[in-house]
């Protein structure tokens, strides 16, 4: 496959060209870019005096130079109004990334609106209605006029448990603390909306519950970590794969032995060494081979746990150390609680831990002593422990959770330097809202209550549920019945006649319809269901601020317009509360109107000082002018004081042995096992033949909102791979790039097979969330405790839908891994 952008120069980047932070948005790494505008009249030279590298670029320049960009990182966006010239390249002074770009952030600037270059014209531009049987599109004033009416209307009726509402919690993407602030004081502030979810599951809930209560903060280390630590463990993450820059900047030079110097640096006279990697994960994956090609097969083990599994090899780990005395006793006994009553209750065996992880005890031993046996001189080994989505959306997700961060605790690796017991990842955190402790705990199952029927109006902010919820098959279906409802009865009424339109609404919402909102850049598969939509401005097309994995914050700065009518959505946040208290005023409940004032914004800058800067822990110290002056590199939240020109963060939580509780003292947890929790899920493994495990994808990010009209990603995935045994393919009669249905109780879906001769028999990998394929379809309604989706234990059929289609049989089936 050879991708052609159909582009054959590249101008040269004056030296005058106007420079921008940005930070990009795609992933929780949060890699430093910077963004250079100039007129599309005009371009550099090669001259050193002539060009923003400030180098003679008439000589051959080296491999790893800084001074080129390539294809991807070009485009012509409109600043002001303007055709510019507009590069996006990494930025080698960010210590996130030190210049590396993955293969979504050096396609930022390919990726941007341009009616130049007819990149992203999906875009939305313009507020739509339903009307005349289709979307068209209106003015803001008008759309948000029905918006509100509809709104209030059924908040009269119903009541605030009648507004359903589906809102990110992110920084990336568009999010950010300003647009988190936005949505949250019109949800949390000027209502107390309790029937909400989040972008990636049913409920408004942490997805990191345990962690949280035991008063250890889930992003607790720095990336530095990584390369101090003597062991990494990886629960359930493909670090290279979906955290790529993190893993090739700071896990490798670890792996290496390249980080050596560093550590004594660090730790003085402690004994040190090239760093081991442990991962616990149920298949091989592109990080395990990449490990073992840095830092050799003996300094890598694979623990391939049996699905669900993890929580009972946890508390073996926890049990084992303890008995060898491995602990860190001054630490436990310090700056924590209730160690000997989760001891005790945790007790598990290596033998029957062996028994139902599928591990020998001989692994589970070695592993152990990798974790915590203590370095020459009895110095306490550093380790620091990673999870992801392969815990976060698996079995038991609240114990699990607990085990791991038990651990963590045991060993006094929370706070110290190579240490952290941290989630890695999806999106950039962004989050600043008031209290949402009226939601309740456990939060609305928000999906299920919508399928009930229950509910009258549905406001949605850059969520799919059709592509990105569980029980997805069955929620489609009910949901478009609902919408049609009031589609249909939108049509009896005159647009024009407002009184009308809306009675039709409402009517049809008492007869069981949905009325919805979608607020979104793109299209969505959901929001082909809604009634209206309305165009929001994404990263570069507004001042977002953001914070990645090791809590450090930027601010991305707005180097271009939005398209067309688009706004920020804090703004759409803002206006909405404006024409709510317009209309409340209207129907004379003056009293409940006063309640949607304070949206006077008229910047996103004005959301984030009202918001973030008002709010937050250090938010005083933090104003966009000093996120600026920080440029790449920020700080580490949160912030402490502002000295010298500069806000001072915080490196490390924890590292006073302060815990976030009224005693400061972190708490153990009873994990005891109890097999696999959600309902229905062993009668779904006992029934059907292959584990449908699945997860996201390096080139695509999330549910390839942005990649639909994209041709270097359509044409390299036109359906979702599902990665398969050869055997199992031959026993079915399947070659490469053959179509397949997946199919179980739930539901079904389709995928491309993509033979894996590393994959287990039985068991599968299917990418998650894409638009042409949605996991989500077979995975099952079961939830923990606390509403947290259970979507990697899911067990179906496969069986063939056709052979490998016109689209399917240029792509190449060579394995992931690479070698050294």
């Amino acid at each position: 496959m050879a991708y052609k952008r159909q582009i054959d120069r590249l101008p040269i980047i004056p030296k005058d060209a106007k420079e921008f932070n940005v930070t990009c948005h795609y992933c929780i790494v949060g890699c430093g870019y910077k963004a250079y505008t100039w007129p599309t009249n005009k371009q550099g030279g090669t001259a050193a005096d002539q060009n923003k590298f400030g180098v003679d670029l008439a000589k051959q320049q080296g491999a790893d130079t800084p001074n080129w960009y390539a294809p991807s990182m070009y485009n012509i966006v409109r600043q002001n109004g303007e055709d510019m010239h507009i590069v996006i390249k990494p930025d080698q002074d960010c210590v996130v990334n030190s210049g590396l770009g993955s293969v979504r952030g050096a396609r930022i600037a390919e990726m941007s609106y341009s009616q130049a270059r007819n990149t992203q014209l999906q875009r939305l531009t313009d507020p739509m209605v339903w009307r005349y049987g289709q979307m068209q599109p209106t003015g803001w004033e008008d759309a948000l006029d029905l918006v509100a009416r509809v709104t209030v209307a059924v908040i009269n009726d119903m009541g605030e448990d009648g507004l359903f509402v589906s809102a990110y919690d992110h920084g990336g993407a568009g999010g950010g603390y300003e647009n988190t602030w936005g949505t949250g004081k019109l949800y949390f502030g000027a209502m107390k909306v309790k029937n909400i979810r989040i972008h990636n599951r049913p409920a408004y809930n942490s997805e990191v519950h345990a962690t949280r209560d035991m008063g250890v903060g889930e992003l607790n280390n720095c990336y530095e970590d990584a390369e101090l630590a003597d062991t990494i463990v990886a629960v359930g993450t493909n670090a290279l794969e979906t955290q790529t820059n993190y893993f090739l900047n700071h896990w490798v030079p670890n792996l290496r032995g390249s980080s050596v110097d560093k550590k004594k640096a660090e730790f003085g006279a402690e004994p040190v060494d090239r760093g081991r990697i442990i991962v616990v994960d149920p298949r091989r994956t592109v990080t395990i081979n990449a490990c073992e090609a840095e830092a050799g097969k003996d300094g890598v083990m694979h623990l391939a746990v049996n699905s669900g599994t993890d929580l009972i090899l946890f508390n073996a780990w926890l049990t084992y150390i303890a008995s060898k005395g491995w602990i860190d006793k001054a630490f436990i006994d310090a700056s924590t609680k209730n160690f000997d009553k989760a001891r005790t209750a945790n007790n598990v065996s290596l033998d029957e831990a062996a028994r139902v992880t599928g591990l020998t005890a001989d692994q589970i031993r070695q592993s152990a002593e990798w974790i915590a046996q203590p370095k020459s001189g009895n110095a306490r080994r550093r380790t620091m422990f990673a999870y992801e989505k392969g815990l976060i959306w698996g079995n038991d997700n609240y114990r699990t959770n607990a085990a791991l961060v038990n651990l963590a605790l045991a060993t006094g690796n929370v706070g110290r330097p190579g240490g952290g017991c941290v989630r890695m990842g999806g999106h950039q955190e962004g989050y600043s809202r008031p209290s949402d402790a009226h939601v309740g705990r456990p939060a609305a199952y928000v999906d299920k209550l919508l399928m009930e029927g229950k509910g009258g109006v549905h406001h949605i902010w850059g969520c799919d549920h059709y592509k990105t919820t569980l029980n997805a098959f069955k929620f489609k279906q009910t949901y478009k019945r609902r919408t049609d409802m009031v589609k249909d009865a939108m049509m009896t009424a005159s647009y024009g006649d407002r009184a009308a339109m809306v009675n039709a609404i409402v009517d049809a919402i008492k007869k069981g319809g949905l009325f919805a909102v979608d607020v979104d850049i793109v299209p969505t598969k959901i929001g082909e269901a809604c009634h209206v939509w309305l165009p929001a401005a994404t990263s570069g097309e507004a001042n977002l601020t953001s914070m990645n994995g090791e809590r450090r914050m930027r601010l991305t700065e707005k180097y271009m317009d939005p398209p067309g009518q688009a706004m920020p959505d804090s703004l759409i946040a803002a206006r909405i509360a404006n024409h709510m208290e317009r209309v409340l005023h209207e129907q004379g409940k003056g009293k409940y109107a006063d309640q949607f004032k304070g949206f006077n914004w008229k910047t996103e800058e004005d959301a984030f000082m009202d918001g973030y800067h008002g709010h937050e822990k250090g938010g005083e110290f933090v104003t966009y002018e000093r996120l600026r002056v920080m440029g790449n590199n920020g700080f580490q939240e949160p912030a402490t004081a502002f000295r010298d020109g500069k806000i001072v963060g915080t490196k490390r939580l924890f590292a006073d042995g302060k815990f976030n509780s009224k005693d400061g003292k972190a708490t153990f947890m009873e994990t005891q096992w109890r097999g696999l929790q959600a309902a229905g899920k062993e009668e779904e493994r006992k029934k059907w033949p292959f584990l449908i495990n699945n997860g996201r994808a390096n080139v695509v990010w999330q549910s390839a909102y942005l990649d639909q009209k994209n041709e270097f990603v359509m044409d390299r995935m036109p359906y979702p791979f599902i990665q398969m045994n050869p055997q199992d393919m031959a026993d079915l009669k399947l070659n490469q790039g053959d179509l397949v249905e997946v199919y179980n109780d739930n539901g079904s879906t389709q995928a491309m097979v993509y033979p894996t001769a590393s994959a287990k028999r039985k068991q599968t990998f299917m990418l998650f969330g894409y638009p042409t394929g949605v996991v989500g379809n077979v995975v099952s309604a079961g939830v923990n405790e606390f509403i947290v989706p259970n979507y990697k234990q899911t067990w179906g059929g496969i069986r063939k839908i056709a052979d490998a289609p016109e689209g399917v049989k240029h792509l190449s089936f060579k394995s992931d891994e690479y070698t050294a």
